[in-house]
């Protein structure tokens, strides 16, 4: 194919992109249309997968016959079978009169099974048959017609560990994978994100009739570096919110950073060995409350230490090996030094009393400062308190605190009870 012809394609169905990936996968359809040949398109999810679905029909000799998209992770399990094959009178409740399924009425044309790792493997048993022999029953009877159907199916799961996991069946993926079809993510397709950005943005200004928006060159850089886990999808969004909220119609980095999502969290991350402990285990809440039982370890640590240096006025070398973490910046000469420099609170200060200090010293004091302490750090403590505020809040409607809290209302009735709270 010549680059006349490929580009005529493009601007037939409105494809946007220069990229060598992109260029081949529609090199590709474009070769395959002709045929009567399965197609399998695969690519993640917003990456353009049913324009490509539509440039082997329309270039194919079924082009003047029906074309119909089907999401199949759309379609309830139970009804699936109805949908695609058709159904009798009376074969399942509500079923008052006989039904066409799309592969009786999408005869001589081409059906785009969207989402097809989503199809039931019942369901993909019947499938197979219809590609092998192009025979079909209906929901509810028992005799067999025929269809000439061509079949483009697109995903965006990995088949081939499905059919390891036994969630697809492996003769039905070998048939549908006659052709494959790989349309490259949009963070793939380099300087085209430029070019749809442009695209877009022309067209969301003719529809709010505004001027369209343009980036500036760090903008620009952002744009092209950022992922877009959504693909085409995703840009298309950002630009239609850009330009329906921007008054500034050229766009900054700083703009353009408010409206791009961050995946990053402000939660402190637990490392151990230089790899989270079980983070893709652990949830937002499960991180806080380590952060607080760690809290309360090194809170312990510090009134023993306390307790210590009031009984015997100087602290045993062995308790800084042991507590590293609360003498991280000190070397032994500094803790053990009876003067702290004056003015120099950076580190903390540990002061030895007089003899005739201790003597007096109420050691009572400081079990029950640090219990204090201790106290407010309790886990318990801290959820009855959230508790009850959530209920207070909401008028005591269990319901509402339930959701503002995060959690389940049954969970809410054990806690309620747990902690006894009126």
């Amino acid at each position: 194919m010549n680059n006349n012809e490929l580009l005529s394609i493009k601007q037939r169905f409105g494809i946007i992109g220069t990229s060598q990936k992109l260029n081949h996968a529609i090199q590709v359809a474009a070769q395959v249309a002709p045929t009567d040949m399965t197609v399998l398109i695969t690519g993640e999810s917003g990456s353009g997968k049913e324009s490509f679905s539509k440039i082997i029909h329309q270039l194919s000799p079924r082009k003047h016959g029906k074309f119909i998209a089907i999401n199949c992770g759309a379609i309830p399990e139970g009804t699936i079978d109805s949908e695609l094959f058709g159904h009798e009178k009376g074969s399942f409740t509500g079923a008052y009169e006989a039904r066409k399924g799309y592969f009786e009425g999408t005869n001589g044309g081409t059906i785009f099974l969207d989402e097809i790792g989503e199809m039931p493997v019942q369901t993909q048993a019947r499938l197979l048959r219809v590609l092998e022999n192009g025979e079909f029953i209906k929901v509810g009877s028992s005799k067999v017609l025929k269809t000439d159907v061509r079949v483009v199916a697109a995903t965006n799961v990995n088949l081939s560990e499905a059919v390891e996991r036994g969630k697809f069946r492996e003769d039905l993926y070998y048939r549908l994978s006659t052709v494959p079809i790989f349309v490259p993510p949009l963070r793939e397709r380099g300087q085209d994100i430029d070019l749809l950005f442009r695209k877009f943005s022309s067209d969301f200004a003719e529809k709010y009739r505004v001027e369209s928006i343009k980036l500036d060159d760090p903008a620009k850089e952002i744009l092209l570096r950022y992922r877009f886990p959504g693909n085409i999808r995703q840009l298309k969004n950002l630009v239609e919110q850009i330009s329906a909220l921007e008054m500034d119609r050229i766009i900054s980095a700083d703009t353009l950073t408010k409206y791009l999502p961050q995946n990053n969290t402000s939660l402190p991350a637990l490392y151990k060995g230089g790899q989270s402990e079980n983070s893709e285990n652990l949830s937002e809440r499960d991180l806080l409350y380590k952060v607080l039982f760690d809290m309360k370890k090194d809170m312990n640590d510090l009134k023993k230490l306390v307790h210590d240096m009031a009984e015997t006025g100087s602290i045993d070398k062995s308790a800084i090996s042991d507590n590293p973490n609360l003498f991280r910046n000190l070397d032994d000469e500094q803790l053990l030094s009876k003067e702290t420099p004056a003015g120099d609170f950076s580190e903390p200060i540990y002061i030895q009393p007089a003899a005739t200090e201790a003597d007096d010293y109420n050691y009572d004091n400081v079990h029950d400062i640090v219990h204090e302490e201790d106290e407010s750090l309790s886990i318990e403590e801290k959820e009855k308190e959230l508790i009850i505020k959530a209920l207070r809040k909401n008028n005591n409607k269990r319901k509402y605190a339930a959701q503002d809290l995060g959690i389940s209302e049954r969970t809410l009735y054990r806690k309620i009870k747990q902690y006894e709270i009126d």
